[in-house]
């Protein structure tokens, strides 16, 4: 079907039918495209759509067809917040794209920049027949924000027009019960010509936010966007809170699917330009870190993924905060409402100090019971994921709040696993109600004696879309098979064990000081037993930061890294973005790893199996899929 509409065939709804569900972000634009910013990206929309083993839409093959409209299933647009997708899109020519159900990011970026999104498909047959269509049409259904950002050509137009003017009214005392995410957005609403300060949920609001941050593969796009719309005098809003990271490319000489493509010296261009814009406006860095730098480091070079970064060093219970990744969510851990955004929405931040979002309804999420020994926070979420609730999108766009008794026990790193992988869940953000244990992080990781203020929790009856109970106890080793983080089953229902080729522990959700006490606890263990990582297997543990590093070294882990023969990397997205080791370099690989998604292509050419930090470190050593209790039984 793919080939008759590339070659202009008219296609029936009903024959093309079933339609395709879950398409991926990685699979609208592949990350070695993120190199580029401007009118190429047109080159290369749905590069990575896999059908079977077949990539059928090649380079410049949605320009070349004429394409103009597309229709999809369900959950279109899942994944990153990468707003290349969406302007691939546009500038092949696509002007609207039909689905069933839209991810939030996905839909806002395309919102920004002007391309028409609906889950009308009565629209099809009528463009079919050659009707013309009212814009009225294309918008309706939506939030009158997002319609009146379509009808202004997207946001940074509709900033010019109807932003001049933003107040911060004062957080007014609303009677009824509120989520902890309602009394932060109202502590940080703004108002404007055509938004409410007090917005209900489904209403489009704009938000002050109290820390905005950016990292290499957005900023020189935002820069171009900046300086296209309003010239190169620009005054940024309040830049003592906007934050730059450099945290996907320390290994990209090193990324298969970058060298193969050519694409390095493009990737060097974006640190470049986004070193330039931060030089030219004062904005606070973080550089990357390589080998070289490592070993010349003299304790002073704070660096990693910004993830990580923010809930390490910037984040505080009651704040809002911003970044151009889906998996800004992390910093919810501390009990602040934490999201993604795209290129655009970050733009114009930058210059109105003004966020775009649509208020989300809320879902309680109650983690009963106790946690059984060598189960961990990512079996948890893999098992949320494997809910039919969830997987029929029943969590797209709405905040997860995690409670309960499994919630309270768990450490910060921890339920940062929880709220990162709220962007596999579909959700707004994920949130956890700040605690003692945050204030120990607090005081523990950053030196900071925080109180936690007595409005910083839910009110008893606050309202949520739907409460989820789910019983702990009976959640064992989980793994996700390749091909979709949803696709999560019981590690020992798996009919037989799968031989790996790599492993690999570490990025944003698995690359914390906890997510390393899990690897040490497993390799420590098979190391004074001699056992090493198994024949034909490459092992890869990269840190998230340089706190967890030298966490690492002060508590004398490195050894029992070494003994089993596990590579060390510094602190970077690496082959989570697939931009770094760890990724597969052929179709015939098998990586287990502990990254967040395993779309098609995500980790390279080969299939990727998701686990915990503990189920990846086991692996490494049997050589196959295996939980540590296993492996450990294996060798008495």
């Amino acid at each position: 079907m793919v080939e008759l509409g590339l070659q202009g065939e008219p296609l029936e709804l009903a024959d093309a039918s079933p339609l395709r569900d879950d398409v991926s972000t990685d699979e609208i634009t592949p990350l070695p495209i993120l190199t580029h910013y401007d009118d190429k990206l047109g080159r290369y929309p749905y590069t990575g759509f896999k059908a079977g083993e077949a990539f059928p839409i090649g380079t410049d093959a949605i320009r070349a067809s004429g394409i103009e409209v597309v229709v999809a299933g369900r959950r279109y647009g899942k994944g990153s917040s990468r707003e290349h997708s969406p302007t691939a899109e546009k500038a092949a020519g696509v002007r609207l794209v039909v689905a069933e159900s839209f991810e939030r990011l996905y839909r806002q970026n395309a919102d920004n920049i002007g391309l028409f999104t609906s889950t009308d498909f009565g629209l099809v047959a009528r463009i079919r027949a050659g009707e013309a269509i009212p814009v009225e049409d294309l918008v309706a259904g939506r939030d009158a924000l997002a319609a009146a950002i379509l009808k202004s050509g997207g946001l940074l137009r509709f900033g010019q027009q109807f932003m001049r003017d933003i107040t911060v009214p004062p957080d007014a005392q609303d009677a009824r019960p509120r989520t902890l995410f309602e009394k932060i957005v109202a502590r940080h609403a703004l108002a404007t010509e055509l938004t409410q300060a007090h917005p209900a949920p489904g209403d489009g609001a704009f938000v002050r936010a109290d820390l905005r941050f950016i990292h290499e593969y957005y900023t020189g796009m935002a820069a171009h966007m900046l300086h296209a719309t309003f010239g190169r005098s620009l005054v940024l809003h309040d830049a003592g809170s906007i934050v730059v990271f450099e945290d996907h490319t320390s290994y990209v000489a090193e990324s298969p699917a970058h060298v193969r493509g050519g694409l390095v010296p493009n990737v060097h261009r974006l640190v470049e330009a986004q070193r330039e814009f931060a030089a030219a406006y004062g904005l606070r860095s973080h550089r990357t870190l390589t080998e070289e730098q490592a070993a010349k480091d003299d304790g002073t070079n704070v660096a990693g993924i910004s993830h990580a970064m923010v809930a390490e060093h910037y984040a505080l219970p009651g704040q809002l905060v911003v970044g151009t990744d889906s998996h800004t969510p992390h910093s919810g851990a501390l009990g602040c409402v934490a999201f993604g955004v795209g290129t655009t929405d970050i733009a114009n931040a930058f210059v109105t100090g003004a966020v775009r979002l649509t208020v989300p309804q809320s879902l309680k999420i109650v983690l009963d019971g106790l946690l059984v020994p060598g189960v961990t926070a990512k079996d948890v979420v893999l098992h949320l994921l494997a809910l039919p609730f969830v997987r029929d999108g029943g969590g797209v766009g709405k905040v997860f709040e995690f409670t309960g008794e499994v919630v309270r026990r768990m450490t910060t790193d921890e339920r940062a696993t929880l709220t990162n992988m709220t962007a596999e869940l579909g959700g707004f953000t994920g949130l956890v109600t700040p605690d003692a244990e945050t204030v120990r992080f607090l005081r523990e990781r950053r030196g900071i004696d925080f109180e936690v203020e007595p409005w910083m929790r839910s009110d008893d009856g606050a309202a949520y879309a739907r409460t989820l109970h789910v019983d702990c106890t009976q959640i064992p080793p989980m793994v996700a098979a390749p091909g979709d983080p949803g696709n999560g089953l019981p590690l020992m229902a798996l009919g037989e064990r799968v031989r790996i080729d790599i492993a690999y522990g570490g990025s944003c959700t698995a690359g914390k000081r906890e997510d390393f006490d899990h690897y040490h606890a497993v390799l420590r263990w098979a190391a004074d037993r001699g056992l090493k990582v198994a024949t034909g297997v490459e092992l890869y543990l990269q840190f998230g930061t340089t706190a967890v590093r030298d966490h690492c070294i002060a508590a004398g882990y490195m050894d029992a890294f070494e003994r089993v023969g596990a590579r060390m990397l510094q602190p970077s997205c690496g082959a989570c973005g697939n931009c770094g080791p760890g990724g597969s370099v052929r179709a015939d690989q098998v990586t287990v790893s502990a990254i967040n998604r395993n779309f098609p292509g995500r980790g390279g050419p080969g299939k990727v199996w998701l686990a915990s930090p503990p189920t990846v470190a086991a692996s490494a050593i049997a050589g196959e899929l295996v939980s540590f209790a296993e492996l450990q039984a294996r060798h008495p």
